[in-house]
Parts: structure tokens; C-alpha cells; sequence
């Protein structure tokens, strides 16, 4: 009797699994999956996204790498996310360490700065906007920096990293939190204070946090979009035009759809490399320290 009651109890839950499990898979590919292979299949098309098209094999794929406006898409793409990655790890882990010592209203402060990742990108990116082209040239008399092809980038980084701080912050205090207070306590008694103590002690320990920061930031600076579309909308001259702006102002608005679709599989796969290359090189790391 026991075992046909552990039996029928194991069955209920497996039934209960598969309840949670199917409509979430199903879920997953009705607006996953069939997109992706969707979009796949018209990568190899002439298509503009309505009418009849035709199948042209690789020659999107060729046309890709012949294309000025989709290279400089990838330069300014990459130069944006090397950037913006750098700033927001150093500027959240200072933070991070501050948050974590003892000083009043800790807990006020950290609800404080994580308040930009609840505001909508757009929004952010509007007010932003606003902020660039009146108040800062009302203070300094010059022009906005959301005028200047040169400079118009700058702006993006501003409003990518006040906002991006907030969650990596987060990731860095509770990887600063689980650093046990003992191996603190042996650096002092072998003289390791200041610098030293947080490049040999706190850094290796703390190295896992960075690997996913590093890893999450990366990604989601390489796929900017709402920030375009609210501050510059790939301008002035096209010289703030990312990837996804690229893609998605091209696909849809001017009858490139099979060119971008193949623009957006090569960029997936892109981001998938500079993804697995990132999390390999620094697990390498955190081995050697």
C-alpha cells in the first residue's frame, strides 16, 4: 500500500509538472521559436514585408557585408556597448561598496538607486531629451549634444549607464555580502588594508558577480533601441543608428524586410559569440586568481 501510494503521489506530481511546463512551452514557441525560423527563412528572401517575394539564396547575406550604413550601425553598435560596459561595472561596484558599509539609511539608498531600472527606457530616454536639449544648453550656452553627430553619442552612454547601474549594483552587493567576514579579518592580521585588500581579498571572491555583469551589460548595451528611438532616432546623419534602430527602421518602414532579417540573424549570432566569449575568458580569470 505504501508503495502504491508513493507511486501515485510521484504521478500526481509529475501531472502537475507537466500542467506548469506545456503552456509555458507552448508559450515560448509560439512567440520564440516560430518568429526565429520565421525570420530565418525570409533572411534567404527578397520580401518587403508584404507581396509576393522570391528566394535568393545567401546574396542578403553578401549584400550585408557590402552595405557602409550597416557597418557603421555595427561600429557605433560596439563602440556604444565597450563603453557604456566599462562605465556601468566600475560606477556600480564603487557603489556596491558603499551600499555595503555601514552607514545610515542603507536600505533608503538602495531602493533609491535602483529606482531608474523601474522606469521605462522610452521614458527615461524623453526626458533625457528634454534635459540635453534645453536645460544643459540654457546653463553652459552651447548646443545640444544630441545636435552634434560627434557628440550625440555621449548623451546615449549618459542615459544607458544612469540606468543600467541600478540592477548590476544590485548583483555586486550581494556578491559583496556573501564574502565571509573571517577572510577580512585574516587579511588584517597579515597587513592588507586599502587597495590591497580589496585587489587581493575582496576582487577574486567577488569575480563571479563581474563575470555575469559583465556578460548582462554587454548584452543588453549591444541591443540599445528604446534610448534611439526616444533621444536621437539614429541621428543626426545617421550617426547614432544601432543595430536593432537599423533593423527595425529599415525592415519595416522602408520594404527591407528579407535584407534585415538577415541583418538580425547575423546580429543574434554576434551577440551569442560575444556572449560565450566573454563568459569563457572570464571564468578563465576567476580560475587564475
Amino acid at each position: 500500500m505504501a508503495n502504491l501510494a508513493t507511486t501515485k503521489a510521484g504521478s500526481d506530481r509529475n501531472r502537475t509538472f507537466l500542467m506548469i511546463l506545456i503552456p509555458v512551452l507552448v508559450l515560448f514557441v509560439a512567440f520564440n521559436t516560430i518568429p526565429l525560423l520565421t525570420g530565418f527563412f525570409y533572411s534567404f528572401t527578397n520580401s518587403k514585408g508584404y507581396g509576393p517575394f522570391e528566394i535568393i539564396g545567401l546574396q542578403n547575406y553578401i549584400d550585408l557585408f557590402q552595405d557602409a550604413r550597416v557597418g557603421n550601425s555595427y561600429l557605433f553598435t560596439f563602440k556604444l556597448a565597450v563603453v557604456s560596459t566599462i562605465l556601468v561595472n566600475v560606477l556600480s561596484l564603487i557603489l556596491a561598496i558603499g551600499l555595503s558599509s555601514k552607514i545610515k539609511f542603507k536600505s533608503a539608498l538602495r531602493g533609491l538607486y535602483f529606482v531608474p531600472r523601474i522606469l521605462g527606457a522610452l521614458v527615461v530616454g524623453y526626458v533625457f531629451t528634454y534635459f540635453f536639449t534645453y536645460i544643459v544648453p540654457a546653463v553652459t550656452g552651447t548646443d545640444s549634444i544630441l545636435a552634434s553627430a560627434d557628440w550625440a553619442w555621449i548623451g546615449i552612454v549618459v542615459v544607458l549607464v544612469w540606468q543600467a547601474c541600478a540592477q548590476t549594483t544590485i548583483i555586486y552587493i550581494t556578491g559583496l555580502s556573501s564574502v565571509p567576514e573571517d577572510v577580512y579579518e585574516a587579511g588584517s592580521l597579515d597587513g592588507a588594508t586599502g587597495w590591497n585588500k580589496f585587489r587581493y581579498l575582496t576582487f577574486p571572491l567577488i569575480m563571479p558577480s563581474i563575470t555575469t555583469n559583465m556578460v548582462l551589460v554587454m548584452k543588453d548595451m549591444l541591443m540599445v533601441f528604446d534610448q534611439i528611438v526616444a533621444m536621437t532616432g539614429g541621428g543626426p546623419a545617421n550617426s547614432t543608428e544601432s543595430i536593432s534602430y537599423l533593423i527595425y527602421e529599415n525592415g519595416l518602414n522602408n520594404s527591407q524586410f528579407g535584407f534585415q532579417c538577415a541583418n538580425a540573424v547575423l546580429f543574434f549570432i554576434l551577440i551569442a559569440v560575444v556572449s560565450i566569449a566573454q563568459t569563457k575568458f572570464l571564468n578563465s580569470k576567476e580560475e587564475q586568481l
